[in-house]
């Protein structure tokens, strides 16, 4: 960091002259990057910004107005102040023209009471300025080793904030673009106000560019990607630029840029690393489900690729399971892709969580398939209730972090009967994805309590799932329910909901009125309007029934 104009006036070689700040004392934080001797009026043309300029004055105008205009032409170009050696010019004071123009403008304006060797002025500052350029190089090769070496290791988002915040000495954050807290390091502060509203709080900052520093809040915020898909932000939080005197300072902007940036694309490149490691796994796990699924693979071969994997599947009980995804896939093909990757590593971290062994891999748009190896020790119930409790913690992480899919929804979780054979698990996991089709627009869990749904919990969809292929199925939904959906498709309305409302709710057509959010004489109006449409009595039960189990089949078979 750049000496401050404060830090120059404590030179020796400065303070020999006595130096008095007469304007502009408020901002002598300004970074002095050079020191300039000139006695031109107009040498405003040759600076950069950032120069200290020392001066005799015995060239400056005399008159006021061209002294405000040496000054704002100061001002404008950035220079960190002015000094004014008297003893040539000027003596006891300097013109109240430019004492008012640099009080105007918050320019550093010093007077220089006694004469002092401007070289040794020149040389002095240069040498801090040479320092801190040696001492921001340093602190940037440490900073990029340090990440360098975490990003070797693969280290995760909190030891890697946790890094920053020990480097930085300030709290740091780690949000999704939903401006929820991913990871963070209050750096020995209490985290309960650091959180406190956060989500609020960081929507309200938004500083221009990658990496940009909010002056009203103190915040430096920089995007966290790669390959052009941001997903985060990690935000460094300093001290307002109205912070009162004792708070902590800033720490120095470009040395914390630099770590913010450098602990950002260590986070990306993690981010990257891990999801590269797990696809190529979850492929080869996807081909081995695949292979037994289709008959591709022969059972001594599948026996061998997974034995290599470290999924023994000799001599152990077998169960296959199906995780679907409420909501159905995407329409865009890259998306249904990202959002299934995403899932099956949701899917895949549950399974290492609960430390089972399992092949797991994508079946389908929005299933995974998982071939579950159990030893004899092993309780069944327990592991896939384990499972299920690790899952729905997964899909509520990966929802608030942006992927998983399922918009955080708990999934569909079914499992096939238990085999004793690799020879035997594809009927395992068939079973399991016909109960999970068939289980997919229920509620969670099954009907004895469970996590997870089994052949028995689907019951009468289940059947209906499996026989939606058989033609006299659909002859029978069209015989039942044909002139209503006809209806319905040429007159438009809701007469198949309103049924269908009406039916799941016994029979009560006080109930379903509310259900409808309906008053009861519209409700009632519209059922009897079904009951003209498909020539029925709905005050008989056998013909509920049967219209009931019509639904069910119409859901099966569009489904």
């Amino acid at each position: 960091m750049f000496p401050t104009v404060a830090r120059v006036l404590e030179l020796d070689a400065l303070r020999r002259g006595l130096p008095e700040v007469v304007a502009g004392r408020e901002r002598l934080d300004r970074p002095v990057r050079w020191v300039h001797v000139s006695e031109l009026p107009d040498v405003a043309g040759v600076l950069r910004g950032g120069e200290l300029i020392l001066t005799t004055g015995i060239a400056l105008p005399e008159q006021r107005e061209g002294l405000a205009r040496y000054v704002q032409d100061l001002d404008e170009v950035g220079v960190a102040g002015l000094a004014v050696e008297f003893g040539r010019r000027y003596f006891e004071t300097l013109p109240r023209a430019l004492v008012h123009a640099a009080e105007q403008r918050g320019l550093p304006l010093i007077a220089i009471r006694r004469e002092v060797r401007f070289v040794a002025v020149t040389e002095a500052v240069h040498a801090l300025v040479v320092n801190a350029q040696l001492e921001e190089l340093q602190a940037s090769e440490e900073v990029h080793q340090i990440f360098n070496e975490l990003a070797v290791e693969g280290a995760e988002p909190t030891e890697v904030v946790r890094q920053v915040a020990r480097m930085s000495g300030l709290p740091v954050v780690l949000e999704n673009l939903s401006h929820q807290v991913l990871a963070y390091d209050a750096a020995g502060q209490d985290p309960q106000p650091l959180l406190a509203d956060w989500e609020n709080r960081s929507r309200g900052v938004r500083p221009p560019g990658r990496t940009g520093h909010d002056p009203r809040t103190g915040w430096l915020a920089t995007a966290v990607g790669a390959r052009g898909q941001d997903w985060g932000r990690l935000v460094v939080l300093g001290s307002p630029a109205s912070a009162q005197e004792g708070a902590v300072p800033a720490a120095p902007p470009q040395r914390l840029s630099i770590l913010a940036e450098r602990a950002a694309a260590t986070l990306a490149l993690n981010r990257l690393l891990v999801r590269d490691r797990e696809s190529l796994e979850r492929q080869t796990h996807r081909t081995l489900i695949s292979g037994i699924l289709t008959h591709a693979l022969t059972v001594s071969e599948v026996s061998l690729r997974a034995s290599a994997l470290g999924v023994p599947l000799d001599g152990r009980r077998l169960v296959g399971v199906v995780v679907r995804q409420r909501g159905g896939p995407l329409p865009g093909a890259l998306e249904a892709q990202a959002r299934l990757r995403d899932f099956t590593e949701t899917v895949a971290a549950a399974v290492r969580e609960r430390r089972l062994t399992a092949l797991v891999g994508g079946l389908d748009d929005s299933g995974v398939g998982m071939l579950l190896s159990l030893g004899p020790q092993d309780d069944e119930h327990q592991a896939l209730e384990g499972f299920a409790e690790s899952l729905s913690r997964g899909t509520r992480r990966a929802a608030a972090g942006g992927g998983g899919g399922g918009g955080g929804r708990s999934p569909v979780i079914a499992a096939g009967s238990s085999v004793g054979s690799v020879r035997d698990a594809r009927r395992s996991l068939l079973e399991a994805t016909q109960v999970a089709d068939a289980a997919l627009h229920d509620a969670p869990g099954g009907s004895r309590g469970t996590s997870y749904y089994r052949l028995p919990d689907v019951r009468l969809r289940g059947l209906l799932h499996l026989l939606r292929d058989d033609v006299r199925l659909q002859t029978y939904v069209e015989r039942e329910l044909g002139p209503l959906l006809a209806y319905e498709a040429e007159h438009g309305g809701e007469l198949v909901r309103m049924l269908r409302i009406y039916l799941e709710h016994g029979r009560n057509k006080s109930a379903a009125a509310d259900a409808a959010h309906l008053s009861r004489p519209s409700f009632y109006d519209r059922l009897h309007k079904v009951e003209r449409v498909l020539g029925v009595d709905l005050g008989q039960v056998e013909s509920c029934l049967s219209l009931h189990v019509a639904l069910l089949a119409l859901d099966a078979v569009r489904r």
